[in-house]
């Protein structure tokens, strides 16, 4: 499947106006860790290969046990590889994401409120929603991931 454009540099202003909210994100306080493994589970359920090929890198990166990044689409069944606030960020990833049919439930807002401060949340929710609209990008315009480009050379 071939890249259908390159929204980057046909929507620089776009592009920056995201790289800006990314850059909040990434100085708000909350884990890199964190951040990325939310981004990830995020990218699992749009079914953005670039976004995952990415992500899966980060925490590779980041010295997270691949075994950790490989549960991560199933968290729940993760047990001790997940603590209380990655179980709590990766369930209010789900349920925001899918925000269309869960529409939020107060339950899942006091689980997460539970473990996180209202910036943290209102911070994790700016991420979650950053990479749904990161997601929607790659994905309608064909955005390759990395191995893939890689394979081809």
């Amino acid at each position: 499947m071939s890249q259908r454009m390159n929204h980057l540099a046909v929507a620089p202003g776009g592009a920056k106006a995201l790289g800006t909210v990314y850059g909040y994100v990434s100085q708000s306080g909350l884990p890199k860790t964190l951040i990325d493994m939310v981004y990830l589970r995020v990218s699992h359920i749009n079914g953005c290969a670039y976004c995952i090929d990415s992500h899966t890198r980060d925490l590779l990166k980041e010295s997270v046990p691949v075994e950790k990044v490989t549960l991560v689409p199933t968290w729940q069944e993760g047990g001790a590889f997940f603590d209380e606030r990655e179980r709590a960020a990766l369930a209010w990833a789900e349920t925001v994401t899918r925000v269309a049919d869960t529409h939020v439930p107060d339950d899942a807002y006091a689980i997460a409120r539970a473990v996180f401060s209202e910036k943290e949340l209102a911070d994790l929710t700016i991420a979650i929603g950053l990479m749904n609209a990161y997601n929607r990008l790659a994905i309608s315009f064909r955005q390759t991931p990395v191995s893939v480009a890689r394979l081809a050379v």
